[in-house]
């Protein structure tokens, strides 16, 4: 049979003694570790979070961008390509009356021959006209 005695005071005096020596020497300091490694953890998935914010809205401002970029761009060349046939109209107009004025001048020159043709052969109508009856009569008219 087990007997209470004082030794049972003792042992219980020597466990709390060892579960206070145990936790101000041992404890407390793990568990102060663990904080702070917990605390450096939480501080770390803030700052990855953080990080991961930045990249999003930078990559957001980057696409932004791109497309003000492509769109400025079609803009220019939409510009280019209506300066384009602004000139292509206006060269093929410069073409267009520019001919007409060589027509124009060749028809003239034209009519000029034809009437300079027209004034020789009436010149000669009469050398013509005697020259046939001649031929048709058979002598001199």
């Amino acid at each position: 049979m087990v007997s209470i005695d004082g030794s049972v005071i003792i042992q219980i005096v020597n466990f709390l003694f060892l579960i206070f020596a145990l936790n101000v020497v041992l404890y407390k300091p793990i568990r102060n570790v663990l904080l702070q490694r917990k605390e450096k953890v939480a501080g770390l998935e803030d700052g990855v979070e953080s990080l991961s914010n930045d990249a999003v809205e930078k990559n957001e401002a980057f696409e932004a961008g791109i497309r003000k970029a492509r769109a400025k761009g079609i803009k220019e060349k939409e510009a280019l390509l209506q300066a384009g046939a602004e000139e292509e109209k206006r060269i093929v107009d410069e073409i267009t009356q520019k001919a007409q004025a060589d027509l124009a001048e060749v028809r003239a020159q034209i009519a000029k021959e034809a009437d300079e043709v027209r004034e020789t052969l009436l010149s000669q109508v009469d050398e013509y006209a005697a020259s046939i009856g001649q031929k048709i009569l058979g002598r001199t008219v």
